[in-house]
């Protein structure tokens, strides 16, 4: 796993770990990323499911916070407690859309 930093917005990149590895990393440094939009790209969606990390979503949505899944090979229909979104760039659009909408109250 690589974390990249871009403003407030922090890049998890899955290099080589299952999904089950990687929610457990991931949950191990949660509190250094939990004041930021997290978007997590994932490399190999067939090691596991993204339900690990309910938990973490879950957390971070109360926060209000973003946490983005970028894989063009899962499905947005198929996991609808989650955000799906098939490149980085779309994601960074969508991060800051999101904060739009929370400046402007909506």
């Amino acid at each position: 796993m690589t974390i990249e930093q871009n403003g407030t917005t922090a890049v998890v990149t899955q290099n080589k770990t299952n999904l089950i590895e990687l929610s457990k990393e991931l949950s191990g440094l949660y509190d250094q990323l939990k004041s930021q939009d997290i978007i997590l790209h994932l490399k190999d969606t067939t090691s596991g499911s993204i339900e690990y990390f309910s938990s973490l979503v879950n957390n971070h949505f109360t926060a209000n916070r973003c946490f983005i899944f970028v894989s063009a090979e899962l499905n947005q229909e198929h996991f609808e407690n989650f955000i799906i979104i098939p490149t980085l760039q779309e994601a960074y659009d969508y991060i800051e859309m999101e904060a739009m909408q929370r400046n402007l109250g909506l």
